[in-house]
C-alpha cells in the first residue's frame, strides 16, 4: 500500500466516523437537520453533506458542530472504542488543517470525561496563517511554542510569543495565529472547553 493510498483511506475511515458521530449524535436529541444548522451555524445543505460522508469538513467546521453537541472535535473523530490507556503517535493524529505554505495542525489528542479537553499540535511554515472562530463561552485556549516567533491576534491585537514562552487566553471570541517570520513555527496548543451545549443563535 502507497502512502497516497494508505492517506486516503486514512481519510475516508475519518470523514466515516465523523458521518456516523453527528448523525447519531444529532438524533439522539431528537433534534432536526434545522435545529443543528441553527444551533452551529453550519448550514443545512453542509450538514447534508457530512452526514452522509460526502465531504470532508474543515477543521472551523468541526469547531462549530462540536460546540453545539458539548463535546470536543475529537469526539467526532472516533473510531472505535476509547482506551483506558492509550498510547498514540503524532504521525497517526488526524490532520485536520493545511496551511498554504505546508503547515499542518493536527489534534493528537481529544477527551470528554471528566472534563472536555484537545491537545493539538501545529506548525506553521513562513507565511502561514490560521484564522478561528469564536468558541463556545469561557474556552480556553493555551499555546507553548517550541521554536520560531508566533504571532496571536485575540480581539484585533497581536501577541508575539517566542520560543519557550506560554499564552494563555479566553477563545471565546475570533482569533487567528500567523507566521510573518522566516523559521518555521512549532507549538504544542491545549483547548479546554466548558461542558454543555451551545446554541448560537443565543447571546452569550
Amino acid at each position: 500500500m502507497t502512502d497516497t493510498t494508505s492517506a486516503s483511506a486514512s481519510a475516508s475511515t475519518i470523514t466515516a466516523a465523523v458521518a456516523l458521530h453527528v448523525r447519531a449524535l444529532r438524533t439522539g436529541r431528537s433534534w432536526s437537520l434545522d435545529e443543528l444548522a441553527g444551533r452551529s451555524g453550519v448550514s443545512k445543505g453542509m450538514l447534508v453533506q457530512i452526514e452522509a460522508a460526502r465531504t470532508n469538513p474543515s477543521v472551523g467546521t468541526l469547531c462549530r458542530i462540536a460546540d453545539a453537541f458539548g463535546v470536543t472535535v475529537g469526539r467526532l473523530l472516533e473510531t472505535g472504542e476509547p482506551d483506558r490507556v492509550a498510547v498514540t503517535s503524532a504521525d497517526d493524529a488526524v490532520v485536520l488543517w493545511r496551511g498554504a505554505f505546508g503547515g499542518v495542525g493536527r489534534l493528537l489528542r481529544g477527551v470528554n470525561d471528566p472534563d472536555f479537553v484537545e491537545l493539538w499540535e501545529w506548525v506553521l511554515e513562513p507565511g502561514d496563517r490560521h484564522s478561528s472562530p469564536d468558541h463556545a463561552p469561557r474556552t480556553r485556549e493555551l499555546l507553548h511554542v517550541l521554536a520560531g516567533d508566533l504571532t496571536v491576534t485575540v480581539d484585533g491585537v497581536d501577541r508575539h510569543v517566542g520560543p519557550g514562552q506560554t499564552l494563555d487566553f479566553v477563545a471565546d471570541r475570533p482569533h487567528g495565529y500567523r507566521n510573518e517570520g522566516a523559521e518555521s513555527v512549532r507549538l504544542l496548543m491545549v483547548v479546554a472547553m466548558p461542558p454543555g451545549e451551545w446554541d448560537r443563535r443565543h447571546p452569550r
